[in-house]
């Protein structure tokens, strides 16, 4: 089966290389539109009119499901797209639920993009699953420009990260929620900050299990397997890449993306 994942940029590799993990013997195809990055500054309109464009491109290719690997455009888009498309089309929500389920007692910090925190989509979230308001919300909009330009853990990253979450006090929280896709690359700057007895949630592996799940698909049963360097460097190469319509098959680029993949799994479990 064909599957087409989409994102702003680079930050829905995140969901693709779990798929990798949990659905190895499917085709992907992978758009970044790297023309429009950041959406979490954008307007919904503007943000729509993006994922409609990406959906009828990936269509076009052969796309038999779509994975909206961007929390800010699902919280846009995707009721949009469901009704127009006659193929499943899954999004992303911020992973709080499993993140009120999993805790007891202490703060969850959802952070996210300013269009994520604004839309009606995660209030409707919050309003069903944090039942204790046990919950808040922080826009770090500048994490997405930092991942665009490979850049997780630079003093700069660690100034803006320590700079945010300064507003809080961070020994009133036990889990912090990544509600952006961008945000996987700096799991190791959160895990400086916090320490270890907080727990990092993403939405990652719960959207490709309910993805296997819509699509009748069986899960790998080594999914949790770490992926050697090989396998990795071989998923690559079977999967369409494109940044904006332009398809990427050599060069610097897949270089580039050779090294989020490598770093991915050196930080998925972290």
């Amino acid at each position: 089966m064909k599957i087409g994942i989409f994102d702003s940029g680079i930050g829905g590799l995140s969901v693709l290389h779990e798929a990798y993990h949990q659905l190895p013997g499917q085709e992907f195809m992978f758009y970044a539109d790297t023309d429009h990055v950041p959406y979490g500054l954008k307007t919904p309109e503007q943000i729509l009119g993006y994922a409609q464009e990406i959906t009828e491109f990936l269509l076009q290719k052969g796309a038999q499901a779509i994975v909206i690997a961007c929390n800010t455009a699902t919280s846009v888009a995707v009721k949009e797209l469901r009704k127009n498309y006659n193929i499943p089309i899954l999004g992303m929500e911020p992973a709080v639920k499993p993140a009120v389920e999993g805790t007891e007692e202490k703060r969850i910090m959802v952070i996210a993009t300013p269009v994520t925190i604004r839309e009606d989509k995660l209030k409707d979230l919050l309003h069903r699953v944090d039942e204790d308001h046990r919950v808040d919300l922080l826009p770090m909009p500048k994490l997405v420009e930092f991942a665009e330009r490979e850049e997780f853990e630079s003093e700069a990253v660690e100034d803006y990260i320590r700079e945010q979450f300064s507003q809080f006090d961070k020994d009133k929280y036990c889990a912090l929620v990544l509600g952006c896709t961008h945000f996987n690359y700096f799991k190791p700057a959160y895990r400086k900050y916090f320490g270890d007895n907080v727990l990092l949630v993403d939405g990652n592996k719960g959207t490709v299990r309910h993805l296997a799940d819509v699509l009748g698909l069986q899960v790998a049963p080594d999914a949790d397997k770490d992926l050697d360097e090989e396998h990795n460097i071989l998923c690559l190469r079977n999967t369409e890449y494109f940044f904006s319509g332009k398809e990427i098959g050599e060069g610097k680029t897949l270089e580039h993306l050779k090294r989020l993949h490598l770093r991915l799994e050196e930080i998925r479990n972290i």
